[in-house]
């Protein structure tokens, strides 16, 4: 079976998840390729450098070489490509010192892209030479390996987990502190974007949606039991809390029940609007500052510097106005946008509550009442299913077109799962971050100081290999994840990669 076959198999058109499968399987075949022929091959997940390495070279090309695997070579800047290229040898050189650059690419490479990028590498007076293998150059590798080549392709999904997961144990701060100086650098181009989630809101104190619920499950249940004088508060609180605790409900699904429960219409009223306004405000944590470290951090990004802005936008999947308040503060020209007929300023910042908008201060806004709310099932179900929704539109196109910086999310969110997988299509690079808390061993293994795991070597390697897979799953939406263990640490990131 040549590669041709092959690739149906691996359906290389396939976004993020064709790119790392066909990847997969040239780094498979290579290195039973070289194994046959007793020449070395270093290969593993996301390492530091290039895709693999082979210090006796490889078929014809003598003497150590690196591997660069690209989904479709001809699709990257030669520029981009280059600077790439520089950066990667000033960081292996020492460690791994090559004389080639090998680029395997799953399709053919013409004539003029071959001279040009060529040319370019010549005039910057690089010390390796590069080689080009193609469609034809694998296929004479499959034709030596046909067995094996077959197995590979048959066991595509298993190698690719199990390569994530039994890694060796890789230094996660280096490997941060390396993506923070990439985003810097991005940053510095002013292709950039937030996608804004709960947890940005949270440092300030407002509610979390289960505080939010079940706030507003009070102000149902109470509305309703008006009448028993006998009903308290803390009765309902406890009621809630253990039919919470019974029954586990959806959170979208709770809400639901409160929309119909709070107002007896089957669209969402205004009455039902102040309610949620009423008490997301009214739950905010006083002890906390409104202005809190990260949201300023956020907002010190959002600065026009005196090359011009680096924030293209801001999409918060929140209801609150923070973030506009801060921005208001530091004399930052922006503007909310909450419907689809909002019309954006050049020279303002637009801030996209795709999920809906509720300010304290409705008067200073218009039309807030044309606002799709996703708080219930309805409003996330008319999103979810409408391709041109005004909100999807607006997410998908600063998907394709930033990089985007996510802070405070949780990645659990279908419609934002599906816009990224949608957004990584016919691209092989990781072109978003994402912010993720790291389970520590300690915090593991121990509750309050209690041990509750006794084999803690065990737990490691499972936290090791959970956080492995983790990132080979956003990976494949095209989402590079930033470790952090401590909640402080990203608005310190924050202002690195500023500076």
């Amino acid at each position: 079976m040549l590669i041709d076959d092959l690739l149906k198999k691996i359906d290389i058109n396939d976004g993020h998840r064709g790119h790392y499968t066909f990847e997969t399987f040239i780094l498979n075949l290579l290195k039973v390729h070289l194994e046959k022929t007793n020449k070395p091959f270093i290969s593993q997940p996301r390492r530091i450098g290039f895709d693999a390495y082979a210090p006796l070279g490889i078929e014809e090309i003598i003497d150590a070489t690196q591997i660069e695997i690209k989904f479709n070579l001809e699709r990257i800047s030669p520029l981009r490509l280059i600077d790439h290229i520089i950066r990667v040898q000033s960081k292996i050189q020492e460690k791994e010192p090559f004389s080639n650059l090998l680029f395997i690419t799953s399709s053919p490479i013409s004539a003029k892209f071959r001279d040009f990028l060529t040319r370019r590498f010549k005039e910057h007076k690089l010390s390796f030479k590069i080689f080009f293998w193609g469609p034809e150059e694998i296929n004479k590798i499959v034709a030596k390996n046909r067995k094996e080549a077959n197995k590979i392709a048959n066991n595509l999904f298993s190698l690719r987990i199990e390569s994530a997961v039994v890694q060796s144990s890789k230094d996660w701060k280096k490997e941060r502190q390396e993506k923070i100086e990439l985003l810097n650098r991005l940053y510095k181009k002013g292709q950039f974007s937030f996608f804004l989630g709960a947890g940005v809101s949270s440092s300030a104190g407002m509610p979390d949606w289960n505080t939010l619920l079940n706030s507003l499950f009070v102000t149902y249940l109470t509305n309703e039991f008006d009448n028993e004088s006998k009903i308290m508060d803390s009765d309902i609180n406890q009621i809630v809390n253990r039919l919470n605790e019974i029954d586990e409900p959806s959170a979208l699904m709770a809400a639901r029940y409160l929309r119909k429960g709070l107002d007896n219409r089957n669209t969402e009223s205004e009455e039902f609007t102040k309610t949620i306004t009423k008490n997301l405000y009214k739950l905010r944590d006083e002890n906390k500052r409104l202005d809190s470290e990260l949201i300023k951090s956020i907002v010190e990004m959002c600065m026009p510097l005196r090359t011009g802005a680096k924030i293209k936008s801001v999409v918060t999947y929140n209801f609150d106005d923070l973030i506009e308040r801060q921005l208001e503060s530091q004399s930052i020209q922006h503007h909310s946008i909450y419907t689809d007929n909002d019309f954006i300023d050049p020279d303002e910042l637009p801030v996209f509550h795709v999920h809906g908008f509720l300010p304290k201060k409705t008067e200073t806004y218009e039309s807030l009442d044309k606002s799709t709310l996703v708080f219930s099932e309805e409003g996330y179900h008319l999103i979810y299913s409408d391709s041109y929704h005004w909100s999807n539109l607006v997410q998908l196109s600063n998907l394709r077109d930033n990089n985007c910086l996510m802070v405070g999310l949780s990645m659990t969110d279908p419609n934002l799962r599906r816009l990224l997988d949608i957004a990584s299509r016919n691209s092989d690079k990781t072109r978003h971050f994402a912010f993720m808390k790291r389970l520590t061993v300690d915090s593991f293994t121990h509750i309050k100081e209690k041990q509750v795991i006794d084999n803690i070597d065990g737990a490691k390697k499972f936290l090791d290999r959970h956080h492995n897979l983790n990132e080979e799953i956003m990976r494949e939406l095209g989402v590079s994840i930033i470790w952090y263990t401590d909640y402080d640490e990203i608005p310190k990131m924050l202002r690195e990669i500023k500076k």
